[in-house]
């Protein structure tokens, strides 16, 4: 979402769109049916994701599963809302695909699905037209290492989170930053978000706003026993690493990511996030700017 205006986008021509749907809610079915139909009148292929496809009766297209979608289609078109969004960022980093995203929220306006159900088609129009803006976010690499050994490594388009289970009190969290300490944090978690993350559990969470297209990092405590320990904003050209300390009624931790994986941590595990090699090219919406979202889904101005 830059605050420029919208340039002309700058990816090959689009041929070929994948297409994934969330897979619950009806009212989706008859607009992957529909879409499909469009795409195909035009001459673009479509694919469909395997579980989309099923839940439309539409088998008898062209098919792929989630992990080869990003590099079969020149675009990935997603249908639901942010939880889906989240998790085709994810497939579309693991795959080292260059390749934009453009998300249409089929339900209330998102922040990060920021188009709506309306709008489908003339961001259709937009990209096949090669006139649609495009916003690259950010996205951010954690990997878990326990003993010399790497045992998870993910991509995360909104943040990481290192917290307490519900057996546990309160964990206390050490901070490094670019290798040098920090603090230590006596809290209930700590989040570590991009820009585009911060308006997620970053914000429920207390901390601060941050305009998708800043190079930044954000760590924002989760219930801290001190009030002291409040949010901060750093580069993203430097790695941070969380160590929680377990031990005695500090029993539990887990490392999330997006919501969408977690892992239990054992003591002396340490998370380590960085800025990924390649951010996430997604489809900009051509009616409201990023402040226009803001004041949409934060009510601001309203009496």
């Amino acid at each position: 979402m830059s605050l420029a205006p919208a340039k002309p986008a700058h990816f090959n021509p689009v041929k070929t769109i994948g297409i994934v749907a969330k897979t619950h809610p009806p009212n989706v079915v008859p607009i992957v049916r529909e879409v499909t139909e469009w795409l195909a009148e035009r001459r673009i292929d479509a694919v469909l994701e395997l579980e989309t496809a099923q839940l439309s009766g539409l088998t008898d297209r062209q098919t792929c599963s989630k992990d080869d979608l990003p590099k079969a289609v020149d675009l990935i078109l997603v249908l639901g809302g942010d939880g889906t969004l989240l998790g085709v960022a994810n497939l579309v980093a693991s795959a080292n695909a260059d390749i934009p995203v453009l998300a249409v929220n089929c339900g209330s306006l998102g922040f990060l699905t920021e188009i709506t159900l309306p709008e489908l088609y003339s961001s259709l129009k937009s990209v096949l037209g090669g006139t649609a803006g495009i916003d690259e976010r950010q996205m951010l690499r954690a990997r878990i290492q326990r003993t010399h050994q790497v045992i998870a490594d993910r991509l995360v388009l909104n943040d990481v989170v290192v917290s307490k289970s519900v057996r546990s009190n309160i964990i206390e969290i050490s901070i490094a930053v670019g290798g040098q300490f920090v603090t230590r944090c006596r809290a209930d978690g700590l989040i570590i978000a991009s820009p585009t993350g911060s308006t997620a559990y970053n914000l429920a969470a207390g901390g601060p706003i941050v305009h998708p297209t800043v190079d930044a990092l954000l760590l924002t405590p989760i219930a801290p026993h001190t009030l002291t320990n409040r949010p901060i904003v750093i580069a993203n050209t430097v790695p941070v690493a969380v160590t929680p300390a377990l031990g005695g009624s500090h029993l539990e931790a887990f490392a999330s990511f997006d919501g969408q994986f977690s892992m239990q941590l054992e003591n002396g595990d340490s998370v380590k996030v960085e800025r990924a090699a390649r951010p996430l090219k997604v489809v900009r919406a051509e009616s409201r700017n990023y402040f226009a979202v803001l004041r949409e889904k934060l009510k601001w101005g309203e009496q």
